[in-house]
């Protein structure tokens, strides 16, 4: 049984000659292993995430929910964000 399936596809210029240039540059072998290179990189993206969302997003959202008390205004993170940005700023530089 055959474990590929072929596909014809159109690509904007400018992608098209993307994927000829990393065929060209001897990465990849074909315009196929281009393509399956990106489908797989973009499938492990789509997973970090969902693992995100599920392990980061939802359990902060849940918590602030059952603790509303614990969250702040909107005047309170801009004041924190405007002391952060006057202390990031204010460090000298080292080096060179």
């Amino acid at each position: 049984m055959r474990t590929t399936q072929p596909l014809t596809i159109t690509l904007p210029h400018d992608l098209a000659q993307m994927v000829k240039d990393k065929v060209s540059s001897g990465k990849y072998a074909s315009e196929s292993e281009v393509i399956r290179d990106g489908l797989r990189t973009l499938a492990a993206r789509d997973s970090a995430m969902q693992r995100w969302l599920l392990e980061e997003v939802v359990p902060t959202l849940e918590d602030a929910r059952a603790h509303p008390e614990r969250l702040l205004t909107a005047e309170e993170v801009r004041k924190n964000l405007s002391d952060y940005a006057r202390k990031v700023t204010a460090k000298p530089r080292t080096g060179a």
